[in-house]
């Protein structure tokens, strides 16, 4: 495929075993759709009202609708950026990939790993997001935070177990898919 992400999957070595494998949550794209949505809302409101005064002002009208079309098109193109992110973890490094057109992965090795948290807003509680801070041994690196992950403390206790676990234990599962909320 000469244009379009590769699959995360093919950065892996093949000595390495994928823990977890996540994009961001959804909730990265709420401002975009909030502004998405009021643009589009106040240009059906300008639409109508120059509809009201006559055929002297199309290009007006016209023009609305452009930029309305723009704001729609943006919001698609942060959607499917959003769509083909990736956060992997292995047990060897965490990788972020992203890019449509130009494929970006950052990398980090996790014996680099000197402390991890995380934090949840209330916004993120409620919807089940959270931050996710990884600090390495006094060097600032590409993947220093991860906003917006999400289910954080199943995430945050799978890496804990990768970085802090002692070596000789069996190691749990991957992350395991969502519950169904009933």
């Amino acid at each position: 495929m000469l244009l379009g992400p590769r699959n995360p999957d093919d950065y892996l070595l093949t000595t390495e075993r994928r823990v977890i494998r996540v994009r961001r949550h959804w909730a990265t794209l709420l401002p975009l759709l909030l502004q998405t949505v009021a643009v589009l809302a106040v240009a059906l409101f300008l639409s109508n009202l120059l509809d009201d005064r006559g055929d002297s002002l199309w290009l007006v009208q016209s023009l609305l609708w452009y930029v309305a079309f723009a704001v729609v098109l943006r919001f698609a193109y942060y959607a499917l950026e959003w769509w083909v992110e990736r956060i992997v973890v292995t047990d060897k490094r965490f990788m972020l990939t992203n890019g449509i057109l130009v494929t970006n992965v950052a990398m980090m090795p996790i014996t680099k790993v000197t402390d991890l948290t995380y934090r949840r807003p209330m916004v993120g509680r409620v919807l089940g997001y959270g931050t996710l801070v990884v600090e390495s041994a006094g060097q600032i690196q590409a993947l220093n935070q991860i906003t917006f992950m999400p289910r954080p403390e199943e995430v945050y206790d799978a890496i804990s177990e990768l970085v802090f676990g002692e070596k000789g234990q069996a190691r749990s599962p991957a992350l395991q898919p969502p519950r169904r909320r009933r």
